[in-house]
């Protein structure tokens, strides 16, 4: 016995081993990963940033159209001012109107279903709501026509005045491009540039036009 006791005395005590694990040997519902599905961002970013470049490009054009014929500062700010206002507005009954359709559509869908009355609250609760998307679609609008608006509001020199917005207003589309990209994990550089170069389009045709109309005399 005291052989035996001396044994177990001189052998030091074995922890016990921890298996590796091997995670994709468990079973379902053992780890909890979190998947984003980025689609599901699409249309309340698409709306987003297409808001914001609406009023973006509108206004600047506008803006920019106008003061190819009238160059003082106040006629280009009144002009952004009243783009900023209506498209606003605008913006905001089209996508009114819009999500209340398919509000309407989705509604009569689910009334013909055969489900229970906490079923159908449940399922219009998750319907978008016409109101939020008037409001978010005018506010976005607005966001980006303020943008040439200040950057015009502070240069006296019609020049530079005109080159300052221009050059503000492809900044602010590079960043709403290269944002819109982020956020739904695309490339950043291709789509950016292609809101950039359509930027330019627009408020080039947009002088150009408004240029060439005014130099007739009409």
């Amino acid at each position: 016995m005291a052989t035996s006791t001396q044994s177990q005395t001189n052998h030091p005590e074995q922890k016990p081993t921890i298996p590796d694990l091997d995670i994709e040997q468990q079973p379902v519902g053992v780890l909890e990963i979190e998947v984003i599905n980025y689609s599901s961002r699409a249309q309340w970013l698409r709306a987003a940033v297409l808001g914001a470049n609406d009023g973006l490009l509108s206004t600047a054009s506008l803006m920019v159209g106008v003061g190819a014929v009238h160059k003082d500062v106040k006629t280009m700010i009144l002009t952004g001012i009243t783009g900023l206002i209506a498209g606003a507005l605008s913006m905001a009954i089209g996508e009114f109107v819009s999500v209340y359709s398919q509000y309407d559509i989705e509604m009569a869908q689910i009334e013909r279903e055969e489900i229970s009355e906490s079923e159908i609250e449940e399922r219009k609760g998750n319907l978008p709501s016409p109101l939020q998307a008037a409001a978010a679609s005018a506010l976005s609008f607005a966001v980006g026509a303020f943008v040439p608006l200040i950057a015009a509001g502070f240069v006296k020199d019609y020049y530079v005045r005109l080159g300052v917005v221009v050059a503000a207003v492809s900044l602010a589309l590079l960043g709403f491009g290269g944002l819109s990209a982020v956020l739904g994990r695309a490339p950043v550089v291709k789509p950016s540039l292609r809101v950039l170069i359509g930027g330019w389009l627009a408020m080039g045709l947009t002088y150009g036009l408004t240029k060439l109309i005014g130099s007739t005399g009409i």
